[in-house]
């Protein structure tokens, strides 16, 4: 099978597309031909060198697709050319993939291969921060991050779909736009007196914030209301400078950690949650911009791309 790999860590110049062996599946297994692969920002980390990653060289990334099954492995609840998809597998930027059986999420005849790898971890992610991390409801102020990146941009709809009030921080006019065709009440951008602003819309703080930047931490906490909470779920502006527990008595906040793989704890946990996703794509409730799609040959271009910043929607990597 061919596979986009790499052998040694830098930049997009080491990933090589090459024939390597199909995996060899163990008993609680199935494969999955590929259809569709995600490209999320932990790739270019694995790439670099500084993020988790499985196996030996030749390095092979990924971990969310859909494909069908051509191999059951005498699994009786899936046969060959069934519809799958997973959030939490490694290396799945290859032709075949291995996937653990308590892994495998079965993709409706509704959601699209391409769909599916557009929306898991980043849709995911977005379920499990407003219904887990923070339980949104209706009325709130919610306080969003990086609006127009991935998990922004769901997490934007979802929570107005909860009945939430949204506010977004983005870093450009273009972004901004992005954030409002999400449903965002507002939006301000970083290079503005963003928390004035907040503070004229919500006079006493929000209700919660989802900060992913990580150095805007202590910003965070400035606006949010006495007993509200920042839920703290990513480090794309580096890390944030050590909490005060002094401050958070005092103003009786919450400070909550985030991680999606504390909640894909299961194989009924991930079906659960997928099932919800999916369902609110195919009622419409929640709306995906489309994915821009690469030859998985043309990973090298796809990694520049997503690199670049100029992407505001899923990047996927078609084998």
């Amino acid at each position: 099978m061919k596979a986009l790999t790499f052998s040694s860590f830098g930049n997009s110049d080491v990933l090589e597309y090459i024939e390597i062996p199909a995996p060899q599946l163990k008993s609680d297994d199935i494969l999955v031909e590929m259809k569709a692969i995600g490209l999320n920002f932990a790739d270019v980390y694995r790439r670099k060198g500084n993020y988790h990653l499985k196996g030996n060289p030749p390095f092979i990334a990924g971990y969310e697709g859909a494909g069908i099954v051509v191999d059951a492995n005498n699994h009786p609840e899936y046969k060959a050319c069934d519809r799958v998809a997973f959030a939490d597998v490694p290396f799945a930027n290859a032709e075949l993939v291995a996937v653990n059986i308590n892994h495998v999420l079965p993709l409706p005849e509704t959601i699209s291969f391409e769909t599916a790898a557009s929306v898991l971890l980043q849709g995911l992610t977005a379920h499990y921060l407003a219904t887990d991390s923070h339980k949104t409801v209706k009325g709130e102020t919610v306080l969003i991050h990086a609006v127009a990146g991935g998990v922004g941009q769901i997490l934007t709809q979802i929570s107005k779909l909860l009945g939430a009030n949204v506010i977004g921080l983005t870093s450009s006019a273009e972004k901004a736009k992005v954030g409002y065709d999400q449903g965002a009440d507002h939006v301000f951008l970083y290079n503005e007196d963003w928390k004035s602003k907040i503070f004229e819309i919500a006079p006493n703080g929000v209700d919660v914030v989802y900060d992913s930047i990580g150095s805007t931490l202590a910003e965070s906490f400035e606006v949010t209301k006495e007993r509200g909470q920042v839920v703290f779920f990513g480090m794309a502006g580096g890390d944030p400078a050590p909490v005060d527990p002094r401050m958070l008595m005092d103003g009786s906040k919450t400070l909550t950690g985030g991680d999606l793989w504390s909640y894909l704890n299961s194989k009924e946990e991930r079906i659960k949650r997928a099932n919800q996703l999916f369902n609110w794509i195919t009622e419409g409730k929640i709306k995906l911009s489309e994915p821009t799609s690469f030859k998985l040959s043309e990973g090298k271009l796809a990694h520049d791309y997503l690199e670049s910043r100029k992407s505001t929607g899923k990047i996927i990597l078609i084998p």
